[in-house]
């Protein structure tokens, strides 16, 4: 059976719908009156890209069979991928009630940890990109970090809502636990170059925290590895420098900072990367300006949980720069 169609904005064209009831499919084609008089013209491709596997439509066929048994294969959800079930389940108030804010602060803490953690992971592949020669991407990486950097400080915005009252609500629940326990902040710190066997020793035996400090006081830093990159990039670094030991902190050099004078007058590619680093240190100042504001503001000069000196220890960390001879140099650019 053939059906007219409603006739189209070009006069010349008719559109028919043909149907067969020994078929499930619907065929339809447009007619030109041209085309009944000089035959078939030429078939036209397609703007569109052909579909490609892993659309829509083969998770659906995915769902409707499994390749064993007929049983049905649902595809990966939302929820599934990032296991939404066990992370709201890690919010766990010791309060009685709870008390209302203590829920921010657990999920404020734990949201810095998932930071904390990115931003290892990201520092970890720029120096192995500056190992590789890659300046460039490592450079972009540490804009991201950078940027996770101003969400930390962001977040003590969000925290400052919660008033010394309501704090202390719950405050005695934390019992021994302190923020200095961070086994990551002290990660990032290594990372950084500010390093102590010291703090290794302060968690405990056998832990995964005491385990993956040990690992990074032994490493490069992420300055040990630039200054390895400038090395290879053609400004001898003095040997004293290249081969001192790694699990000491970061010291200002003379002969470090005539390296990086040079590069930031001959070398604008790599006084590109010093300029990232300088905002790194800066960013990491910051936050701890802002976390130590923040302490304040929550609990005066009172002694931290866990037997810490609070706000007291917080203020000495201030004004110490991760990078201290990109600094030095200032004054004779």
């Amino acid at each position: 059976m053939v059906i007219p169609a409603a006739r189209t904005r070009v006069g010349s064209l008719r559109r028919f719908i043909s149907t067969d009831p020994d078929r499930s499919l619907v065929e339809c084609r447009v007619v030109d009156r041209r085309e009944a008089q000089s035959g078939p013209r030429p078939e036209r491709r397609s703007i569109f890209p052909p579909r490609l596997p892993g659309t829509y439509m083969d998770l659906e066929k995915r769902k409707m069979t499994d390749a064993k048994d007929g049983a049905p294969d649902p595809a990966m959800t939302y929820g599934d991928y990032l296991e939404v079930e066990g992370l709201l389940d890690l919010q766990r108030p010791k309060s009685a009630g709870p008390e209302h804010d203590e829920l921010l602060f657990i999920v404020i803490h734990q949201v810095y940890e998932l930071w904390f953690k990115q931003i290892l992971h990201e520092a970890d592949y720029a120096c192995r990109l500056l190992a590789a020669g890659d300046g460039h991407r490592a450079g972009h990486t540490l804009k991201r970090v950078l940027t996770i950097l101003k969400v930390l400080v962001s977040q003590l915005d969000i925290l400052e809502t919660m008033t010394p009252l309501e704090f202390d609500s719950f405050r005695s629940r934390l019992d021994a636990a302190s923020g200095f326990q961070s086994d990551q902040f002290r990660q990032i710190e290594f990372m950084l170059g500010k390093k102590s066997a010291d703090i290794v020793e302060r968690f405990p035996e056998g832990s995964r925290g005491r385990a993956a400090l040990a690992e990074r006081l032994a490493r490069p830093g992420l300055w040990a590895t630039f200054l390895r990159y400038l090395d290879r990039e053609g400004h001898r670094i003095p040997d004293e420098v290249l081969n001192r030991d790694r699990t000491l902190s970061i010291e200002a050099h003379a002969g470090v900072q005539e390296v990086l004078l040079r590069v930031y007058h001959d070398d604008p590619k790599n006084a590109q990367l010093c300029e990232r680093l300088v905002d790194l240190d800066e960013g990491i100042q910051e936050w701890r300006y802002r976390h130590v504001k923040m302490v304040q503001r929550t609990i005066g000069m009172k002694m931290g949980t866990g037997g810490s000196k609070g706000a007291q220890y917080l203020m000495q960390t201030l004004m110490t720069p991760m990078f201290p001879d990109l600094w030095e140099i200032r004054t004779r650019l």
